[in-house]
Formats: C-alpha cells, sequence, structure tokens
C-alpha cells in the first residue's frame, strides 16, 4: 500500500507504527514500534522516537532530538534542536528500570527551546515556552515563559510567542495577532475571548 507520508530513505520506521498523512520523516531518523505520529508533523534529522511515543498533529521536531516512551504531546507543538526528554528519574547502568518509566505531557501549542531539558515527570502547559538550554523540573503552567537551570517562571508568552506586558487591571495584548490576556488573581494567565475582558476561554 502507497504511504501517505514522505520518509527519507535513511530513516527508519519500525513495524506497528502509525503515521498520519502529510507527515515528513528526515535523514537518519529512527521511529519506533507502537509509536503514533499525527498528520502533517515534520521530523528532522537524527531523531530518536522511541515505542509508544504519542505525537499529536502539525508536531514540529527539529534535528537531533530525542523522544523517549512516556512522552505525549498535543497538536502543534514544537521541539527545538538537540532538546531532550527523560523517562526515569534515579537512572543506574547496573538497574534495568523499564517497568518505572514516569510520564511527561506536553500541552497544544507549546514550545521547547534548543538543548532544554524536560524532566520526566512533568507536564508542559498550553502555549508555553521553554527557553533554549532551560531545564524543567517541575509543572510549567500555560502561557509560561521559563528560563535558566533550574528552570524558572520570568514572565508569559501570547500564542503567537509574543512577551506579554500586563497593564494594571491585568490584561495584555499580543502585539502581532492583538489578542487579549488577563492575568488572574491566582496568578495565571487566561486568553479572553474577542472583546471581552472578563469571561476566558482556557485549552
Amino acid at each position: 500500500m502507497e504511504k501517505d507520508y514522505f520518509a527519507h530513505g535513511t530513516a527508519v520506521i519500525d513495524e506497528g507504527c502509525r503515521i498520519g498523512k502529510g507527515t515528513k520523516i528526515w535523514h537518519f531518523t529512527h521511529i519506533m514500534s507502537g509509536c503514533i505520529i499525527g498528520e502533517h508533523c515534520n521530523i528532522g534529522q537524527n531523531v530518536v522516537i522511541s515505542p509508544d511515543v504519542v505525537l499529536g498533529k502539525n508536531v514540529k521536531v527539529q534535528n537531533n532530538v530525542s523522544i523517549y516512551t512516556g512522552v505525549v504531546c498535543e497538536d502543534d507543538v514544537f521541539l527545538g534542536p538537540s532538546m531532550v526528554f527523560t523517562n526515569v528519574i534515579n537512572p543506574r547502568s547496573h538497574i534495568l528500570r523499564r517497568d518505572q518509566y514516569m510520564k511527561t505531557l506536553v500541552h497544544k501549542g507549546a514550545t521547547i527551546g534548543a538543548n532544554a531539558t524536560i524532566v520526566c515527570g512533568n507536564e508542559v502547559g498550553a502555549f508555553a515556552f521553554i527557553g533554549a538550554g532551560a531545564v524543567v523540573t517541575k509543572d510549567v503552567q500555560d502561557y509560561a515563559l521559563i528560563v535558566g537551570n533550574p528552570g524558572r517562571h520570568v514572565g508569559w508568552m501570547s500564542e503567537y510567542g509574543h512577551r506579554l506586558h500586563f497593564d494594571e487591571q491585568g490584561i495584555a495584548v499580543c502585539p502581532e495577532s492583538n489578542e487579549k490576556y488577563k492575568l488572574t488573581t491566582e496568578g495565571r494567565v487566561i486568553k479572553l475571548k474577542k472583546d471581552d475582558t472578563t469571561s476566558s476561554s482556557t485549552h
């Protein structure tokens, strides 16, 4: 049966994978058994996707990324060059811990920058932005901007990837989309419905 996705001739795709229409898989990448990859993803060069990983639609995986068993990425996630996930919290070479893999969930629209590390067992919120080289050691809120090692929360980002600056009423406007966001009294950011400064929509 003719494939409805593209795989470069050097890519290795194991049996038992499900790969969505329009996805592109590039040089020297290995997709292991049991993976589910959504439609219109782009998987770069020298990527390893371990068994049973799930990627949603339109996920962009840049070169030299390792995505280990236990990772789930929702739609529109961006994984920057050479970033890495882990799946065991206390690895030892001489101790087998395949039955102790921890789950990592990356929510819709999140960006993880080049050379960042996501320590297993944590969630990255929708449209969060993890800066280059950051090390995420705890859950990340929706729209949060995280930098450094260990990663620290230094601000908020819009869905279009712009830093949000809130006024005295806790309202910020994305300079590209003109969408409005509100910083709640609970310390969360929500996107407001069009032309509304009180109601909100969440992911």
